[in-house]
């Protein structure tokens, strides 16, 4: 980025959340510039995607793009624990939404969409951190350091911040808050010899309980590698083995489950470990500035929500920042920070029922209504702006009550 330049928009981040928003203002006429820290491909985590979140790269132009790249479609989840077995299809959705999405390898599905934007006219500088900002009235002057390590300004009217785990803006303004949730750690890689179902059911993830009280993830690529990991409180993993491939591998050798799936695993690359990765902000956008993604908050990784919040928090920030940029009048608290809330909120709640155990004893429940499935699978696909849907708007109640309903089951 030169020194001195000027733009409408600039983004931090060239991930999914980025490259969407920087379509979308493209589109609608804006000087946009994309700031991203690293090289592409680059490894991330976050591989498995939701259904929501195919009508918005739609709407961007974008589906095709990613459908172009030949992922593993994926069609639902599968609960396990012990020998019970939940089974989610997207297709029995309660609502009209997509029936499948895909599990997509980040570095490719990443550098994909950011080669389609630029392909467009949205410059994207790589190598370039943002290292200060400062916010006057009529714009914001952008600290930036290059790969030479120098040091240049840019001045824009508005700067989102599509930074997720980098979490820029909420370093460098004094944003970040604590999670409310205890701090769990994950640990995970990509292996071989992944022994697959057949059919639809080959590209749904699993979900495995172990009977230590973690979890484990198994994500199939259509390169024939899987990711794994196991997500689980500090202590849980104290009872293996310290050194990461020989703890990973203990794990999954003592789940019923994970265990047979992956005997004679290849691992990849050695396991990368992640410690207390919940994260919040005190607020999510201020005079010239918005957070999007996990720049705003990130919960867990157990429902897959991090893309599909991504997107729809980035065009939302789009459909306001379009208009105030034309002069309009734009509530960003009602129309963008309660928004977003009520999708993270909604997350949240099923995040909490998780690891309350309020869900297990719903999805393993000797009789599950079909109907109330349906609408926790829609749920599940992303769907979690669908105000008609009573496991959205009251989430947290809803679980609870069917949960004990669930207990009372299990103990007549």
């Amino acid at each position: 980025m030169m020194d001195g330049n000027e733009t409408d928009v600039l983004i931090i981040g060239a991930g999914p959340a980025g490259t969407l928003a920087g379509t979308l203002l493209n589109r609608e006429g804006f000087r946009v510039e994309i700031v991203e820290k690293q090289q592409f491909p680059r490894f991330i985590i976050g591989e498995s995607m939701l259904p929501s979140s195919m009508a918005l790269l739609e709407e961007a132009g974008l589906l095709d793009t990613v459908e172009s790249q030949g992922f593993m479609r994926k069609f639902g989840a599968v609960f396990l624990r012990g020998k019970e077995t939940c089974n989610f299809d997207f297709a029995n959705q309660s609502g009209p939404g997509w029936k499948y999405t895909y599990q997509v390898t980040r570095a490719d599905f990443d550098k994909a969409l950011a080669d389609k934007v630029q392909a467009a006219g949205v410059p994207i500088h790589y190598g370039q951190a943002v290292t200060a900002v400062d916010f006057a009235d009529d714009e914001a002057r952008v600290t930036i350091e290059t790969p030479e390590h120098k040091q240049v300004v840019a001045k824009t009217k508005f700067v989102l911040d599509c930074s997720g785990y980098g979490r820029v803006l909420p370093r460098l303004l004094d944003l970040e808050q604590p999670s409310t949730f205890p701090p769990r750690d994950a640990l995970f890689t990509h292996v071989s010899g992944d022994h697959r179902p057949a059919d639809r059911e080959e590209g749904k993830i699993w979900v495995c309980i172990h009977p230590g009280g973690a979890w484990i993830w198994i994500i199939p690529f259509s390169n024939g590698r899987t990711s794994i990991g196991v997500v689980g409180d500090p202590e849980f993993f104290r009872a293996f083995p310290a050194e990461p491939e020989a703890q990973l591998r203990a794990i999954i050798e003592s789940d019923p489950n994970a265990a047979p799936r992956l005997t004679g695993m290849k691992v990849v690359f050695p396991p990368v470990r992640i410690n207390g990765f919940a994260c919040s902000v005190k607020r999510v956008y201020g005079p010239r500035f918005a957070l999007v993604g996990n720049a705003t908050e990130f919960l867990d990784p157990i429902f897959s929500s991090g893309v599909a919040l991504a997107l729809e928090s980035s065009r939302r920030a789009v459909q306001l920042l379009s208009r105030q940029l034309r002069g309009q009048t734009v509530d960003w608290q009602k129309d963008y920070a309660e928004f977003v809330r009520q999708g993270m909120d909604t997350f949240r709640a099923y995040v909490s029922a998780w690891y309350n155990e309020d869900l297990q004893h719903i999805f393993f429940a000797p009789q599950r209504d079909p109907a109330i499935m349906s609408q926790i699978c829609s749920v599940l696909a992303g769907y979690v702006w669908d105000k008609s849907n009573p496991y959205v708007t009251q989430a947290s109640r809803a679980l609870s009550l069917l949960a004990n309903i669930a207990r009372t089951q299990v103990r007549s």
